[in-house]
């Protein structure tokens, strides 16, 4: 674990898609309360379903994917349910609402990720409100994001099954 560059956690906060809701403000102060880079190596976890952290990520470098295990044999190869590439969110979630984590997180080849620390950031709640509800709100809205893809998926297939193949999936 190393110290991060201000700087270059600044531009890539601001590049990533939470910058376009905290601003350049927002993305400084997160910058400035970055807690280390953790250097991830091919098939390391970031963590794994059902633990429980106090720290949620950015993908600073590489590729992280969320995993789902078929079964409990080791030479099985786990699932990706899916793909999180540089600037992407991990594990806010679990940070926002203090619950285990819902699914396992590996490396996909060599990856970097900035951690964020609880005890760091809640002091921001009463130190800079508008950025902490700029960040809760880009949460809610990569979460609505997501359902609504999940809905839409969940039709077409609803679709596909009622006109049984004949529909477009």
């Amino acid at each position: 674990m190393n110290k991060p560059d201000i700087d270059k956690i600044h531009e890539l906060i601001l590049e990533a898609p939470i910058g376009k809701y905290i601003g350049d403000r927002g993305a400084r102060i997160f910058a400035e309360h970055a807690c280390c880079v953790n250097e991830l190596k091919d098939g390391d976890f970031l963590f794994k379903k059902g633990e429980t952290t106090t720290s949620f990520y950015i993908v600073a470098e590489g590729r992280l994917a969320l995993v789902k295990n078929k079964k409990k044999k080791k030479e099985e190869k786990p699932r990706i349910l899916h793909l999180l590439d540089e600037g992407d969110l991990v594990g806010e979630l679990s940070f926002i609402d203090d619950t285990k984590h819902a699914s396992t997180v590996i490396a996909i080849g060599d990856a970097r990720v900035l951690q964020f620390k609880a005890e760091d950031i809640r002091p921001l709640i009463l130190k800079e409100p508008q950025v902490m509800f700029d960040f809760m709100r880009a949460v809610v809205k990569r979460v609505h994001h997501t359902v609504t893809s999940i809905s839409q998926q969940q039709l077409a297939l609803s679709d596909y099954i009622a006109t049984a193949g004949k529909g477009r999936l």
